[in-house]
This record gives structure tokens, C-alpha cells and sequence, in this order.
């Protein structure tokens, strides 16, 4: 039986980049047929026009589109900041995606108390209120980012205390299984690096890089959600799933963008908070680092739920994007779907 076969999934962040591309997979059944989705987020907008979205797609089966709280796709306004907003959603759910989060380096260092709200005390009304109430929550998958690994920023620090949350919470409620996932730069998620680099291009230029050395991890919002259904799939209480993806320098990436055009590509230096490497597993979890369908798995640092030593460390050192770069040819095979400006967001 598939694993989310007729059971309740909450979506917190639901109307975000990855929250959208995870409620259509959820909503195509290929973790089984939920018996419903509950989109969670703050934005009536988003929410609205997701619904309308899915109430113009034809289905052959079932209908899934929005019927107020009944239907198999529904939808809550609400914040993970607000503990009883986030009770209200979870008293029914069976899984839940925590994918609520700021995530723009910048902004989170301007404004960090409102990064600990959401990606730090959001995670924890989550914790508290299934370990306070009678949830039948049975998993839990956090969302993290390669910038929780050694993190120099606020973005990284708040995203490394949620796993430290999550993972610590398998203590505190041993029924539920807290789990999660971390991964590099969503090609075509809203604010990254290739919608802007487009945008600037089609603006006649010129394309803003900080360094000439800045590399990043590379996937696709499938591959991120690849990464989490594995997780549902194996991951134990505490694990944490990293997919194995490759990077590339974002000269290299603004070079194949303009192509021919004659646009001009200006040095801006690091903004603040930025690395000019990310990491997806530090060399401190190296040594509780193994490999599980095709992921690396990062073993919890607490003693107490960790499932096994690893004898055989899957990485001899940090999994850095400076080692893992693209060639020209293979980099622009990853891009060429997302050189056609549409929207990958939307239910196809």
C-alpha cells in the first residue's frame, strides 16, 4: 500500500514555489490517494488563485477541486507564528509538509526576528501542538536548505534550529515520526536565480552576479520533491534526506542565459549573509552519513534516536557545491526546459 494512501495531509506553505508542486503530486496520487490535501498559509490571494487554478483543470476521476472543508483539495488561511491557527490545522491531519518559510537571505538579515518566527517558532507550535493535543499525526517532514549546514546567515541559522526542533521532537513524541530534508537552490523557484537572471536579461541588462567564484547546488522543484516523498518512503525517526545533485558557478549560468544577446554582466559583491560555497553535508556529519536509495542520510546527532553507527561513512569529506560543478554542455541541458519563460508552478 502506498504510504499516503486515504490519509489527511497538511501543507504548510502550501501556495509557495515547492508547496504548489507538492499539493499537485500529492493531489495525482503517486504516494496513493490522500483523502484530502489542506493547503496552510497566510496569503488569501495565493490561496484563491490556487483554488481557481485547479477548479479550470479538467480531472478524468475524481473531482478535486475546492468544496469548502470537504473537498479531497482544501484550503486554510492561517500562520505557523499563531499556535492555535496551527492547532486548528493539525488536530486532523496524518502527515504533514512543513514547507511555511522565509527564505530570502537578505531579507531574513534585515529582519531576523521575523525569520525566527516563521522558521524557527513555526516549526515548534508544530511540536507542541501534537505533543499537547490528541493529533493522530503520524509524520512529520521538515523542509530544510543547504544553508542550515554550517550556517553563516539568519536564513541558515533559523532552517538549522527547525531541524534541530524536528528531529529532537522524536523524544518528546514518540508516536510520531519527525524527519527531514535538505537541499541546494530550486532552479525555478519564485526569487531564484534564473527567473531574475531572465528577467534582467529581458530588460536589456545588465545580469547582476556578486563573484566571479559563487557556486550553488542545482535542482528542479521535481527533484525537491523527489527528495521528499523518498523520505515518507524510508527515512526513521530523526533522519535527515539529502539528494545528491550537482552545482555550477553562476558566471556559468548567466553566460548560457544571454547566449548572444548583448547584455552586460556586472560584479555586485556578496550580499550580506551570502557564502561563496554552499554545503549539503558538513565535514562534522560526515561520519554519520550514509546511503539509502540513492540519497545520502544524515543519522540524528542525538544519541538517544540515532538507528545504527556507520561503519562505512557514505562521504569521506564535506559535500560542497565547489566540488560537484557542471560542465558548460550538461548545465545547459539543466536549464534549456526553463529558458521558455512559464511559470513552473502552475497544475499542468
Amino acid at each position: 500500500m502506498k504510504p499516503l494512501e486515504g490519509k489527511n495531509v497538511l501543507v504548510t506553505g502550501g501556495t509557495g514555489s515547492l508547496g504548489r508542486v507538492l499539493v499537485r503530486r500529492l493531489l495525482a496520487g503517486e504516494m496513493g490517494q490522500p483523502k484530502q490535501v489542506l493547503v496552510f498559509s497566510r496569503d488569501e490571494t495565493k490561496q484563491h488563485y490556487m483554488r481557481l487554478q485547479y477548479a479550470h483543470r479538467p480531472v478524468a476521476t475524481e473531482e478535486i477541486i475546492y468544496k469548502g472543508a470537504q473537498g479531497r483539495l482544501a484550503f486554510h488561511v492561517g500562520d505557523v507564528r499563531e499556535y492555535a491557527s496551527v492547532v486548528a490545522a493539525v488536530r486532523r491531519a496524518d502527515v504533514v509538509f512543513n514547507a511555511a518559510a522565509m527564505k530570502q537571505v537578505p531579507t531574513c538579515e534585515y529582519f531576523p526576528g521575523e525569520a525566527v518566527e516563521t522558521n524557527v517558532l513555526g516549526p515548534a507550535n508544530i511540536v507542541r501542538a501534537i505533543r499537547e493535543n490528541d493529533t493522530p499525526v503520524e509524520t512529520v517532514v521538515g523542509i530544510s536548505t543547504d544553508k542550515a549546514c554550517k550556517p553563516v546567515n539568519v536564513m541558515g541559522m533559523t532552517k538549522a534550529l527547525q531541524e534541530r526542533i524536528f528531529l529532537g521532537a522524536n523524544l518528546d513524541c514518540p508516536e510520531t515520526r519527525f524527519v527531514c530534508v535538505r537541499y541546494g537552490n530550486v532552479i525555478s523557484s519564485r526569487g531564484s536565480v534564473v527567473p531574475l537572471f531572465l528577467d534582467q536579461i529581458k530588460q536589456g541588462g545588465p545580469v547582476t552576479i556578486t563573484v566571479k567564484e559563487m557556486t550553488r547546488f542545482l535542482l528542479t522543484l521535481d527533484q525537491a520533491v523527489d527528495t521528499i516523498f523518498a523520505a515518507v518512503r524510508n527515512a526513521l525517526p530523526g533522519e535527515t534526506y539529502v539528494p545528491k545533485v550537482p552545482s555550477a558557478r553562476m558566471l556559468d549560468i548567466a553566460t548560457i542565459l544571454i547566449g548572444s544577446s548583448e547584455v552586460n554582466i556586472t560584479y555586485t559583491g556578496i550580499r550580506p549573509g551570502e557564502k561563496i560555497h554552499e554545503i549539503l553535508v558538513s565535514e562534522e556529519e560526515c561520519h554519520r552519513t550514509l546511503e539509502r536509495d540513492g540519497y545520502f542520510v544524515i543519522e540524528p546527532i542525538l544519541q538517544e534516536i540515532r538507528h545504527a553507527d556507520v561503519a562505512r561513512p557514505a562521504l569521506a569529506e564535506e559535500y560542497s557545491s565547489a566540488k560537484a560543478l557542471l560542465p558548460m554542455d550538461r548545465l545547459r541541458k539543466l536549464i534549456d526546459p526553463y529558458l521558455e519563460v512559464a511559470d513552473p508552478e502552475e497544475p499542468t
